[in-house]
């Protein structure tokens, strides 16, 4: 057994010493030990031993190496005898929970309480003007509480003197009437006049000059009407607000997010107890076979394409370890299903097809499974986002073929043990770019990808652009955003595929299945992708 680091001594005693005992050297090194178990899950691993302990009928306080060991074998025979009782829980069958976008819960912020408090009662379609005020609100909310605990924006504890280029402080929109001198305010950017752009936040809106606006380094995003920024800059004589530099909102660690929302459930899917965690988290490091297979565009009424597709099926068949799971993103049409479109009947016909090719491959009918998230251009009730699951007529025929097959919503969130993943299937980056206010700094990255990362990552959503470019339907608002930041994101887009690793999430392309013949494969044990494409 290795001997601990310093660091972790450290730890150990301070958090035995909050709990009231004392570790000697043998019983540091048996809890050390434990931990090395649960590498990921270290901090509830830790909790849990001494939660474990405190129940304890200890006869000191001073703990020796035998009081720890009792509780430690106690803990691995607990997670031993659940092992062995639910052998199908060590699958990726059962690890794999899908949650659809119109089943995630909704969270308002409380300014005063600072807290977050789960929305009551059943959201509705059709909402109401105030939910679209609501929509705005909430989205600046969750940004604002995420910026005030940053060091840097945060007000100091105790009075300090401070210069005005060391100040960071945050003004409201509606203080800065009277204010002089260089000032950070942080606002939506929005078009409240034509070709006039206001910084709009919960006090007022004030008109903004972004001619002569820097980028803050090192970030590189796409500044479009809609997302939150901090600038800095000073107001002018005739009322405008002229910006300096501008940015977005700091990220905040995921574990920092988790450890002040006390167990609420922003991901969907439903809380895991602590220990749950534990176990989850080491089947989790053992399943290094798992895969999932990720392709967009997947044109069912294209030759071309469903012999590729074959190809592909037939490749992950011949493996020794077939994919755990199988991600079909759209459009699966070539045509858009819009008024114009008339063979709905053809379309239905071709997915059965896809259901008789699946099920030929007799290893992935049974030990895959296969998920089917809508495209921007299929059929659905509107072009609005979060889009529904594909319609109930056009998939009847495959179902028949793969009953296990899931259809969810566009975007839609998959938990593989305590992994977070959300897939999108959108066309963004080209819309971005256009919609683009500023163009993005070029000096840390020159890759459109990267500064589309970059943005929906700043702005916890996944997509921040205008109503008028993107509708969204307004209640629905919380489906799209990444707060706390998932593990891992998968952009859907017809753009050239791409993989990017931005401050600790992963985040990927699989390009254009139908155009490209490209896919991706995501082992969620390494968090390690691998792009792929067919050879022409």
């Amino acid at each position: 057994m290795a001997a601990p680091s310093a660091a972790m001594r450290r730890k150990l005693q301070r958090k035995f010493r909050l709990r009231g005992f004392t570790l000697k050297v043998d019983a540091l090194e048996e809890a050390a030990a434990f931990l090395d178990r649960f590498p990921d899950a270290e901090d509830d691993a830790l909790d849990l031993l001494l939660d474990e302990l405190d129940k304890e009928p200890l006869k000191s306080s001073i703990l020796d190496r035998d009081a720890v060991r009792r509780v430690v074998s106690l803990l691995v025979e607990a997670e031993e005898a659940v092992d062995a009782a639910s052998p199908a829980a060590t699958s990726a069958r059962s690890a794999l929970r899908v949650v659809d976008s119109f089943v995630v819960p909704r969270f308002h912020y409380d300014p005063i309480k600072k807290v977050f408090y789960e929305h009551t009662g059943r959201l509705s379609i059709h909402g109401e003007a105030g939910d679209k005020a609501a929509l705005y609100r909430d989205r600046y909310q969750v940004l604002l509480q995420r910026l005030a605990r940053d060091k840097y924006f945060s007000r100091p504890a105790f009075e300090t003197v401070m210069t005005e280029n060391d100040s960071c402080e945050i003004t409201s929109i509606q203080s800065l009437i009277g204010c002089t001198g260089r000032r950070w305010i942080m606002g939506v950017i929005s078009q409240l006049e034509e070709r006039q752009f206001y910084l709009e936040d919960l006090t007022g809106a004030v008109p903004i000059d972004l001619a002569n606006a820097i980028s803050l380094k090192p970030v590189s995003c796409f500044f479009v009407e809609n997302t939150v920024i901090v600038a800095e800059g000073e107001l002018l004589s005739n009322g405008i607000f002229q910006v300096n530099t501008c940015g977005f909102p700091p990220l905040e660690d995921r574990e920092a997010s988790l450890s002040l929302l006390m167990g609420l459930d922003f991901f969907g899917g439903g809380v895991i107890p602590t220990e749950e965690t534990l176990r989850l988290s080491s089947l989790e490091n053992k399943a290094v076979n798992d895969m999932f297979v990720i392709l967009s565009d997947v044109w069912l009424d294209n030759p071309e394409t469903m012999e590729k597709l074959g190809v592909v099926l037939d490749g992950y068949e011949s493996v020794e370890v077939v994919p755990s799971l199988f991600v079909l993103m759209g459009n699966f049409c070539s045509q858009p299903c819009n008024l114009a479109f008339s063979s709905f009947e053809e379309l239905r016909l071709q997915f059965g097809k896809l259901g008789e090719m699946i099920a030929a491959r007799t290893r992935l009918k049974e030990h895959s499974r296969f998920l089917f998230i809508p495209g921007p251009d299929d059929a659905g009730p509107s072009k609005a986002l979060p889009r529904c699951a594909l319609p109930k007529y056009l998939i009847e025929e495959l179902q028949k073929h793969i009953p296990n097959a899931i259809f969810v919503s566009n975007p839609c969130r998959v938990k593989f043990y305590t992994q977070e993943i959300v897939f999108f299937r959108q066309d963004l980056l080209y819309r971005m770019r256009r919609s683009c206010l500023i163009p993005p700094t070029t000096e840390e990255t020159s890759d459109p990808f990267e500064h589309l990362v970059a943005t929906i990552t700043h702005q916890s959503h996944l997509c921040p652009l205008p109503l008028t470019v993107q509708p969204i339907i307004w209640n629905y608002d919380h489906c799209l955003r990444l707060y706390p930041t998932p593990h891992t994101i998968v952009l859907g887009d017809k753009s050239e595929q791409k993989a990017f690793k931005y401050t600790g999430i992963t985040c990927f392309n699989p390009g254009s299945f139908a155009n490209d013949s490209t896919f991706a494969a995501y082992r969620p044990c390494t968090k390690e992708v691998e792009l792929s494409a067919l050879e022409s």
